[in-house]
C-alpha cells in the first residue's frame, strides 16, 4: 500500500545502505523516496492499519479455546466468545481486516 509509505523525512528509519537503488530497496519490503537529500532514501513502511471483529459467520469460527472454555477465560486468551449456536467453537479468533 502507498499510503504507508507518506512518511515525513525527518520520521524516516534507514531500511537499507547508502547508494540502494529504488529495485533493491523495494525487494526488501522497504519503501523509496530520494526527493528529499540529506534523509534516508530507503526507509521502513507504516505498520498496516488493521481492525478486529468477530466474525458472524458461524462457519467463519476459528477454534481459540477448549470445550467448556468460559467467556472470561476466552477474553483473557484475546477471543470472541459467543454461546450459539451449539456444535460450533464458543471462543473463536478475530478476524483482522486490513484498512
Amino acid at each position: 500500500a502507498r499510503c504507508q509509505c507518506k512518511i515525513a523525512a525527518v520520521e524516516r528509519n534507514n531500511c537499507g545502505y547508502p547508494g540502494i537503488s529504488a529495485t533493491e530497496c523495494k525487494k526488501l519490503g522497504c519503501c523509496f523516496n530520494n526527493s528529499v537529500p540529506d534523509m534516508p532514501w530507503c526507509f521502513t513502511p507504516k505498520p498496516k492499519k488493521v481492525r478486529k471483529s468477530c466474525p458472524t459467520d458461524v462457519r467463519g469460527r476459528r477454534n481459540c479455546g477448549f470445550p467448556g472454555i468460559t467467556a472470561k477465560q476466552c477474553e483473557r486468551k484475546g477471543c470472541c466468545f459467543n454461546s450459539h449456536p451449539a456444535g460450533v467453537p464458543w471462543c473463536f479468533y478475530h478476524r483482522v481486516v486490513e484498512e
